[in-house]
């Protein structure tokens, strides 16, 4: 990370497109030199931030703009990740070169939440360093941030301190009349149960054809109407969707192929709309150095 910023400097001067990896860089005033930077030079400036490439994104995102599940209320990102292969000495655990866990990494999760309910407004952070360790004084190994985004609050947890073989990542996002879940980093499993009208079971269908779904309860007559939230609305069924994709390195593979198309696509094309622009990279950034410039600080 801390090469990100003169690299991707040095190219846009040289009159080169950049494609950088995440985070744009380690301060909001640098990533806010290179955009204006690129837009006079008329190149091609982006982070990888690949995630919104997911078919499983796109389809929580259609879920949400449909409102099939009702308004968003609650969500959590967990990632329980490993440091297995990541002694003191690596320059993860160097704040002034990885910039820490938010910048680092929580970038792509600030992303994602961003593009399924907007601009996202930080209420709280914390950082925990590890006591009496070799790190202890180098950089935290735990973060945790609050987020409003629309009507809903977020809590996004990442530590680093599992063994390689338990790594994993959860997200959970909860609405007015059912629930999804995502596993995996780059997530390749959705789960869903939900209060759930014909209609708007027709359209899960459609949008996750293979998907197996289970009708735990059938409504009819008045047991259809159902009140939450001081709303009240009528249900048919009571589902749980479950659906697996490709494995996570073939999905991997997809979401950069997919991202690096996009973007030559448009050099091709000016006018064509991407699915993630220099604005990504922007706001990405900026919660995340927020998050970690307002974070209280403890050692446990």
């Amino acid at each position: 990370p801390w090469q990100h910023f003169p690299n991707a400097k040095a190219w846009l001067e040289a009159g080169k497109n950049v494609i950088c990896e995440k985070p744009a860089a380690l301060r909001i005033s640098e990533v806010e030199d290179l955009i204006p930077l690129a837009k006079r030079k008329n190149l091609l400036y982006v982070v990888n931030l690949m995630q919104r490439y997911n078919p499983l994104y796109e389809i929580v995102s259609q879920i949400i703009d449909q409102k099939i599940l009702g308004e968003f209320i609650h969500g959590f990102f967990e990632n329980y990740a490993s440091d297995e292969n990541s002694p003191p000495t690596h320059w993860f655990w160097d704040e002034k070169r990885s910039g820490g866990i938010f910048i680092e990494h929580a970038v792509h999760f600030f992303d994602m939440f961003e593009g399924w309910f907007g601009e996202g407004e930080l209420l709280s952070s914390i950082e925990v360093r590890r006591k009496g360790s070799a790190i202890e004084d180098l950089a935290a190994d735990r973060a945790q941030a609050v987020v409003r985004y629309g009507s809903g609050i977020v809590n996004m947890y990442h530590g680093f301190d599992q063994p390689d073989k338990m790594d994993r990542q959860e997200i959970r996002l909860l609405f007015e009349r059912g629930n999804i879940n995502l596993f995996e980093w780059v997530p390749t499993t959705i789960h869903i149960e939900a209060l759930i009208s014909q209609e708007h079971l027709t359209i899960l269908k459609n949008l996750l054809p293979d998907a197996t779904i289970s009708t735990v309860e059938s409504f009819y007559g008045e047991n259809r109407r159902m009140k939450g939230r001081e709303k009240e609305f009528f249900v048919d069924f009571k589902i749980e969707l479950n659906h697996i994709t490709n494995n996570k390195s073939n999905v991997y593979k997809h979401l950069l192929s997919s991202m690096i198309e996009d973007q030559m696509l448009w050099l091709e094309n000016r006018n064509r709309n991407r699915m993630i622009t220099e604005k990504n990279a922007h706001s990405s950034l900026k919660m995340a150095v927020e998050a970690h410039r307002s974070a209280s600080s403890i050692k446990l």
